[in-house]
């Protein structure tokens, strides 16, 4: 497995705005090369993908993949580019509701537990255990005793679940101030994109300072050698996502064991059967 706090950068970090200047406004041909090169490089990823899910099928491998960030980070167009040609039965998405009235009286952890992987499985957490030194210590849901109960328990806990052979990565997704605020705009503006934003992610907004000192307090705590955090520069969402699937793909280590190509057989010949006629079924109207 690479090491990746000593693994070298992607060599191809602006490898889709090739020939592009930083602070040029591209033209639509250029949009169109940018966007042809961006889909290009994310299939060639997307088909490692699915040689990981083989192989962790094959080996009965563990792993746990946690995403958090500020609200528009770009963390659910990841995960959905990560499934997008993935078995749900091997890799499955949990993305938890609020607690319930009996689950805030469990243990903490208790209800992400239940999400864990079995052999054979790879989990995507889209937010986590985290929310509570998160939107949680920021919007006051928990308090004080909680939070020091939490960042003592998380390290032991993340420990806990290395030394079980779970194969945990944790990644954060940063995105500036301005950039946010684009991204909440676009949302208001599109009435197809209007229902990802709450009351939550407004007072989040209004409250942006104060997530970046929950946020320094937490790796404070939880940055620990058994789970890093790796931060992700999501500005460019196109980028952000080639970049931590690659990222992915480095430090998990796996072979090509895909099925070689097979001979389709011919449906064998029926004799006595016949079939229904086609006008005693009923079709749904083609309108289009």
């Amino acid at each position: 497995m690479v090491d990746p706090k000593h693994s070298k950068p992607i060599k191809s970090k602006k490898a889709i705005y090739r020939g592009i200047a930083d602070s040029q406004v591209m033209t639509k041909t250029e949009k169109q090369k940018v966007k042809r090169r961006y889909e290009r490089e994310l299939r060639k990823l997307q088909i490692e993908l699915v040689k990981l899910q083989e192989w962790v099928k094959q080996k009965h491998l563990k792993i746990v993949v946690i995403f958090e960030g500020r609200d528009a980070a770009g963390k659910g167009g990841v995960i959905k580019r990560i499934t997008e040609f993935l078995s749900p039965r091997i890799c499955r998405v949990a993305a938890l509701p609020t607690p319930t009235e009996r689950e805030r009286t469990q243990w903490y952890f208790q209800r992400y537990v239940t999400h864990l992987p079995a052999g054979g499985e790879i989990v995507l957490f889209d937010r986590s255990w985290y929310n509570r030194l998160g939107v949680e210590s920021v919007m006051g849901f928990c308090d004080e005793h909680e939070l020091i109960e939490f960042s003592r328990s998380c390290p032991e806990f993340e420990r806990m679940l290395v030394r079980s052979g779970i194969i945990l990565i944790k990644y954060w997704f940063s995105v500036s101030e301005e950039e946010q605020r684009k991204r909440f705009e676009a949302r208001i503006n599109d009435p197809l994109k209007r229902w990802k934003l709450s009351s939550m992610d407004l007072e989040s907004r209004r409250l942006y300072h104060k997530y970046s000192e929950a946020k320094d307090k937490m790796f404070a705590y939880t940055d620990i050698k058994q789970a890093p955090w790796y931060v992700v520069d999501a500005d460019d969402k196109k980028r952000a996502r080639l970049n931590c699937i690659a990222h992915l793909l480095s430090i998990i280590e796996y072979k090509d064991v895909l099925p070689k190509k097979i001979k389709l057989p011919e449906p064998e010949e029926s004799i006595k059967y016949v079939r229904r006629p086609y006008h005693e079924q009923t079709f749904i109207p083609e309108i289009y």
